[in-house]
């Protein structure tokens, strides 16, 4: 079969016409196209010559098409819509591919990731994108088809489900514990190195003052241990034997039941705790529903999900 693509004049030329036939007028066309007028002037005069055919008349202001013009014009115009259409329709096909979840760092790396088999099965033929952040997301910036947190989160225009109630333990490594008397009331823990969790926004998470005064104790300076900005740092240091971690549930649990961190008891559980954020602003998408659905079914906690609108 004869090569077509051998015949046809170059697409840029035919992008040039396209715009002059369009505007009736060489120096619009330029400008539009962020070239100069003697440069539209000359591949149009080229493709004339290659076609053997005028396909303008210059006039004294402007040019019109002839009647071999005119039939190119549209036959061009037509090919670029459709050129135009399908690469729209490629690019809002791979969009749709992609389902991307934002979550803070722990919830990622603890939660999500062992199940992301389990998860890529829940979705198929959609490719999982996590993106991780330690504080709010940004819905303008971050193109998040769903959000987990810690909250309560209330956003304008988001359907917000619970997921897992905070509940909140010390740990630390077998090791750290083997060395130190054992932990039996919340004032055995002030004299440890305790790891401390920031945040930008205050209240989002637990802090270790906020835990000692739920056990009605006054707890240690905040500055009076190590500190870092990313939970998955804040394990990583415990499971180390430098000292004494806040433990999230469910995130620490799979760590406690391979005897990578030992839970020191003494839980709390706050108002708050870990929700669904989905934008309800947006078309229904069955894959939403069914990362939804995945979630409620792999959840930890007690009661049903319940789901609030703000």
């Amino acid at each position: 079969m004869p090569d077509r693509s051998a015949r046809l004049p170059p697409v840029q030329t035919l992008v040039i016409f396209e715009a002059a036939a369009r505007r009736l007028n060489f120096s619009a066309a330029a400008r539009a196209l962020g070239t100069t007028q003697p440069a539209v002037s000359h591949r149009i005069g080229a493709l004339e010559a290659e076609l053997g055919v005028n396909l303008f008349r210059r006039l004294r202001r402007g040019v019109a098409l002839t009647p071999e013009g005119a039939r190119l014009s549209e036959a061009v115009r037509q090919g670029l819509a459709t050129i135009a259409s399908a690469t729209e329709d490629i690019r809002r096909g791979r969009s749709r591919r992609r389902f991307n979840i934002a979550t803070d760092f722990g919830f990622a790396a603890y939660w999500l990731m062992p199940r992301l088999a389990s998860l890529r099965a829940a979705l198929p033929g959609r490719e999982v994108r996590i993106i991780t952040l330690q504080d709010e997301i940004d819905w303008r910036d971050e193109p998040a088809d769903a959000a987990i947190v810690c909250g309560p989160e209330r956003v304008k225009g988001i359907r917000a489900t619970p997921l897992f109630p905070e509940i909140v333990t010390p740990v630390c490594s077998p090791a750290f514990a083997a060395d130190r008397p054992a932990v039996g009331q919340p004032s055995d823990l002030l004299g440890l190195p305790l790891l401390h969790l920031e945040s930008a926004r205050a209240g989002r998470w637990l802090t270790w003052a906020e835990w000692f005064g739920a056990h009605g104790l006054a707890g240690p300076a905040e500055d009076g241990g190590p500190a870092f900005n990313n939970y998955t740092m804040v394990v990583q240091a415990a499971a180390a034997g430098q000292g004494v971690a806040l433990g999230w549930r469910p995130l620490v649990d799979e760590l406690v039941r391979a005897g990578q961190l030992v839970s020191l008891g003494l839980p709390v559980r706050t108002g708050r705790g870990y929700v669904l954020l989905q934008p309800k602003t947006r078309t229904p998408d069955a894959a939403a529903a069914a990362f939804e659905g995945w979630l409620t079914r792999g959840r930890v906690g007690d009661g049903d999900v319940q789901v609030s609108e703000t």
